[in-house]
């Protein structure tokens, strides 16, 4: 069914200003974004298509611009304003957090992990770096690749919590697998950057690992 033929109250641009944006399906949302279809084709089924690729709209965020013009009826135009949503939504998790003590508010520390870098198909390995009160300064994603103990150098992270005068750091790292459970790398090297840490008085919180939707805290796992 092309656009025109759906009863106008049931249109998504209608249907959200009757009712509210919460009211869309993720498809209604999508087809805003991608505004109009093409003969034959709504912008409805554009969106539906989005989706069957990104196997629903928890992967949305692991598409790439290529991804994206794989869909008939997408051109570079309509794939960047979806990538540019996808980032705002990552900007404004960040910028939530950032008011927060994330070990009082994990769960608004997590959200946004996930989207950062939880998503990603290449692994990478970011440092948060905390004041004493428990709140971020800022973050660096410090390597990409294959997370081998070494390859992460503790002067590389710890220069840097020197440079922001931070006393707290946290570890993250996004398995593209989808599995969560740390190697014996990943063990290893963390154990490595905590005994750097003892030594120049920064404590190493946590390290958590990430994907779109899940984690592991080696804390809370009792891993250190």
């Amino acid at each position: 069914m092309i656009l025109k033929e759906i009863p106008k109250s049931e249109r998504p641009r209608e249907k959200a200003l009757k009712f509210g944006i919460t009211a869309l399906s993720n498809r209604e949302l999508i087809a805003i974004l991608i505004k109009t279809g093409f003969q034959g084709y709504s912008s409805l089924k554009i969106a539906e298509d989005v989706l069957k690729i990104s196997n629903g709209i928890g992967n949305l965020s692991k598409l790439e611009l290529r991804d994206f013009l794989k869909v008939k009826g997408i051109k570079e135009a309509k794939a960047l304003e979806i990538l540019a949503c996808i980032e705002l939504s990552k900007r404004l998790n960040y910028e939530e957090c950032l008011d927060l003590n994330i070990i009082d508010r994990p769960k608004a520390l997590i959200t946004w992990l996930n989207k950062e870098i939880g998503s990603s198909q290449q692994e990478q390995f970011m440092v948060v770096y905390l004041n004493t009160k428990n709140r971020i300064i800022t973050y660096r994603i410090l390597f990409k690749g294959t997370i081998d103990s070494s390859l992460i150098h503790p002067r590389e992270i710890f220069k840097e919590a020197l440079l922001l005068s931070s006393s707290k750091i946290l570890l993250v790292h996004n398995h593209p697998s989808g599995d969560t459970t740390p190697s014996d790398a990943d063990i290893k090297s963390t154990y490595k950057i905590i005994e750097a840490g003892n030594l120049m008085g920064i404590k190493v919180i946590d390290h958590i690992i990430v994907t779109c939707n899940k984690h592991f805290s080696f804390v809370n796992e009792g891993i250190i």
